[in-house]
């Protein structure tokens, strides 16, 4: 008679280093240091609380079966959140990063060791996983769904090989956090997944503590300006200034205010002289993005605050984008969340091509689909079409040019105070000949925000079409390019 076959039904976790040969060929022993020490402190623990049995250690992976999805799932995650925290600061030809595979299947068992499709889907989950990242099929996300404390992504069906049928994966992230800032009703609101930065009170360095109520204007007047940034979840200042004359790291302030960019600066007066030095600074990384410095005279001291808000607040916008976009540059589109998305498609608009721009607006289109309310990506498809329409690649360009006002208008009815989405009406009604709505419009762009250099455009263009030429040499537009 045939010895019985056990089976059972199973969460199975497959994980493995990337890089693991060319982390072996440069250090061979300092990669097994770091990886016996990342087991031992972290991975090993990790799976034991959640009742995981290592079924398997190779090299540079591991098979872990798990009684529950949820288990698996949870403690994939957290490996992966602290793993993060322990490359901090390590060269990145040194980080140990892991990529983690997740499936609920049935699985054959032999004494220790487990066989079947349960564990060769999981396997190929953990091979598509980007660096860092967590894939499950379908059956683990049915289970896991409404359950675990995490987010997916429905990436899509992919074929992956020794296995007939396509499998629809799923990627896992953290669960968003959501912060203690409240609305006008009293209500929680949770914290945007777009960049967030905190402006600190700049350092009074004159040993002149008149100098204080100076160093706090400048400080109060940036946070205000940066707030006119739909792009941008910035502190409240009462937040800010809880860390007022407190040592500390910039980093850990960081994780308290929850935000990834951190504005400091500094005021030092010298006789008749002022001079104020912001630098903002990516907290997760600890770099540098930009640093500047304005001097001017105390009779002129007004002058001085304004301009250093105008100039510090549009520098900071830019400079936060630009990091945002290479950060979605470096990325997989299928790890990337609904606002990743919509930075990807400012890189996609940078290709002035038919294919390019194709490209942008497929790219804003699933950003919209991840989350119907980002206004911002509303107006950038608005943008696409707008182009299409301008450049004649629109097969039916009326059609185009409906569905760019709509998804300007959408913009601006999901946000009232989008700068932008104003502005790319104000070019959509321009096309459409209708040149006082759109020098309302880009007017009203500029209301919002006055350092939108987009704005700046709409408005010239604007007025140009309207005849009003010499209005759009106006010394703002001048002065805001200079």
């Amino acid at each position: 008679m045939a010895e019985k076959v056990e089976r059972r039904l199973a969460a199975i976790l497959s994980a493995d280093v990337v890089g693991y040969s060319r982390l072996m060929a440069a250090d061979e022993a300092g990669t097994l240091a770091r990886l016996k020490a990342h087991r031992s402190d972290l991975v090993d623990p990790r799976i034991s609380e959640r009742n995981g049995r290592l079924v398997e250690l190779m090299g540079d992976g591991a098979l872990v079966e798990f009684a529950s999805v949820v288990d698996a799932v949870e403690c994939a995650v957290s490996i992966q959140q602290d793993m993060a925290a322990r490359n901090e600061g390590e060269r990145e030809d040194r980080r140990i990063v892991f990529r983690v595979g997740i499936n609920l299947g049935e699985i054959i068992v032999d004494g220790d060791d487990i066989y079947g499709d349960g564990v060769n889907v999981a396997a190929r989950m953990e091979q598509l996983a980007a660096p860092g990242g967590v894939y499950i099929s379908e059956e683990a996300y049915r289970q896991a769904r409404g359950r675990a404390e995490v987010d997916f992504e429905d990436l899509g069906e992919k074929q992956v090989k020794n296995i007939a049928q396509p499998v629809r994966v799923y990627a896992v992230t953290p669960k968003r956090k959501e912060s203690g800032h409240m609305n006008a009703d009293g209500d929680d609101l949770p914290l945007p997944s777009k960049p967030s930065i905190a402006v600190l009170p700049f350092n009074n360095i004159s040993g002149d503590s008149d100098q204080d109520h100076f160093a706090d204007a400048v400080t109060e007047d940036i946070t205000t300006e940066l707030s006119r940034y739909r792009d941008l979840f910035v502190i409240a200042s009462h937040s800010a200034f809880a860390f007022k004359g407190k040592a500390g790291d910039v980093k850990q302030i960081a994780r308290e205010l929850e935000v990834h960019y951190i504005l400091e600066g500094s005021v030092r007066q010298a006789g008749n002289r002022v001079r104020i030095g912001p630098q903002l600074i990516d907290a997760v990384t600890g770099g540098h993005i930009w640093a500047d410095r304005y001097d001017g005279r105390v009779e002129d001291i007004f002058d001085l605050q304004d301009e250093v808000t105008a100039k510090t607040a549009g520098a900071v916008g830019s400079g936060i984008m630009a990091a945002e976009i290479e950060s979605a540059k470096r990325q997989r589109p299928g790890s990337l969340d609904a606002y990743g998305l919509y930075a990807q498609g400012l890189v996609l608009l940078r290709d002035p091509t038919r294919e390019g721009l194709a490209k942008a607006k497929e790219t804003f289109s699933k950003a919209i689909d991840l989350d119907p309310g980002l206004s911002n990506a509303h107006a950038c498809l608005a943008w696409t079409h707008n182009l299409e329409f301008v450049f004649g690649w629109a097969e039916d360009p009326s059609k185009v040019e409906k569905k760019s006002y709509e998804a300007s208008r959408q913009a601006i009815a999901l946000d009232p105070h989008n700068d932008r989405a104003h502005a790319v009406l104000a070019f959509v009604m321009l096309f459409r000949g209708e040149h006082e709505l759109a020098s309302t419009e880009a007017n009203r762009a500029l209301e919002l925000n006055p350092n939108l250099a987009f704005g700046y455009l709409a408005r010239s263009f604007a007025n140009t079409f309207s005849g009003r030429h010499q209005e759009e040499l106006d010394d703002a537009l001048l002065e805001h390019f200079q």
